[in-house]
């Protein structure tokens, strides 16, 4: 090969490369399947998945006026059901296993694009006491939630986009399966009943003595989480109404907080938090752990927490009736209740079954 057939053989090289790059920038462009640049495309179906991913996405580039937010417990809400109540038009943000500061966060992102008009945001009972920015996930995807260019090419040039994200969604709409609704969108379906809830729950063979106090520490932990990660939102978007709700753990969770001694404890956290949430006008507070129809029943639960999809569409109707909300004349009645409930509860009934 002469020289002058060698350098045009490197120059189609180059060539070829560089038109194979573009084309793939351009795919990852005008796919976007985690909606990093503009919103879905009206012909190309979408599969919503993986949502510390996605959920940017959404937030930034879709229409809504609604919200559904919180961790794991809010999976399963289908915003079909909740448009259908409130009557809005709004999106599902969950983040399974997420802290209070990483919800907060996005929601304020949220609140922040579009004029929202009402929240849904589930509250846990085991991050209360917790520092107000703890978390446990890891592998963070920065460059879809910051604003710098540069680092987008983590996305642009990203295998695993590439072939899960882009490629999937035009293989869905050349077979026309439909794109992902939000009432699937991160849901599940999972078995349920004693024997799921037993195989991650390791209950004591004695009940360790009751802590009867929270310490100066864990209450200053309590308050700053709330005011860090939920009160500064509510005080930020005063036109939004907030629904917030104590997530309806199953009898197996306030067993396993009676049985370590924590309970006390844990209703102290509950009347804290309470106390500071109520305080605000666009604030309704819930809660529905009174309801054993639903908590002592482990049918409803794939573990201690977990609760099937039929539970949050109690949720929601419970909500639009206002049933079982929180307000500054009853929850001292409602804490009160609480205590003398899980305190004095034959929890070996349910695991006798």
């Amino acid at each position: 090969m002469n020289e002058k057939n060698a350098k045009k053989w490197v120059f189609r090289i180059i060539g070829t490369q560089a038109l194979l790059l573009t084309i793939w920038i351009l795919t990852v462009l005008i796919v976007d399947p985690y909606f990093h640049y503009h919103k879905p495309i009206e012909g190309i179906s979408y599969r919503l998945y993986h949502e510390r991913y996605i959920n940017n996405g959404i937030i930034k580039n879709f229409d809504y006026n609604a919200i559904i937010t919180g961790t794991s417990m809010n999976q399963n809400f289908k915003t079909s059901e909740f448009d259908a109540l409130f009557h809005t038009n709004s999106i599902k943000i969950t983040f399974a296993g997420g802290g209070f500061q990483e919800i907060s966060n996005n929601l304020d992102k949220a609140l922040g694009t579009n004029e929202v008009a009402r929240v849904l945001w589930g509250i846990d009972y085991n991050g209360l006491i917790r520092e107000y920015d703890w978390e446990q996930y890891e592998g963070f995807p920065e460059y879809l939630y910051d604003d710098n260019v540069f680092n987008d090419v983590s996305y642009l040039l990203n295998k695993s986009i590439m072939y899960h994200g882009c490629f999937n969604n035009l293989y869905q709409t050349v077979f026309k399966v439909p794109s992902t609704t939000f009432d699937e969108y991160s849901s599940w379906s999972s078995d349920t009943g004693l024997d799921m809830v037993m195989k991650q729950y390791q209950r004591l063979d004695e009940t360790q003595e009751m802590e009867e106090n929270l310490t100066p520490e864990e209450k200053e932990i309590v308050e700053n989480t709330i005011s860090n990660n939920i009160i500064k939102i509510v005080k930020k978007y005063p036109d939004t109404e907030f629904d917030l709700f104590y997530s309806p753990y199953s009898i197996a969770y306030w067993d396993e907080e009676f049985r370590t001694g924590h309970l006390m404890k844990q209703l102290e956290a509950e009347q804290i938090a309470t106390e500071m949430l109520l305080e605000y006008e666009n604030v309704n507070l819930y809660c529905f752990s009174e309801n054993l129809e639903v908590i002592s029943n482990l049918e409803n639960y794939r573990d201690k927490e977990h609760y099937k999809s039929e539970i949050n569409s109690l949720i929601l109707k419970w909500i639009s009736e206002e049933r079982y909300k929180m307000t500054l004349q009853n929850y001292k009645n409602h804490i009160r209740k609480k205590s003398e409930l899980f305190g004095n509860y034959d929890y070996n009934k349910i695991f006798e079954k």
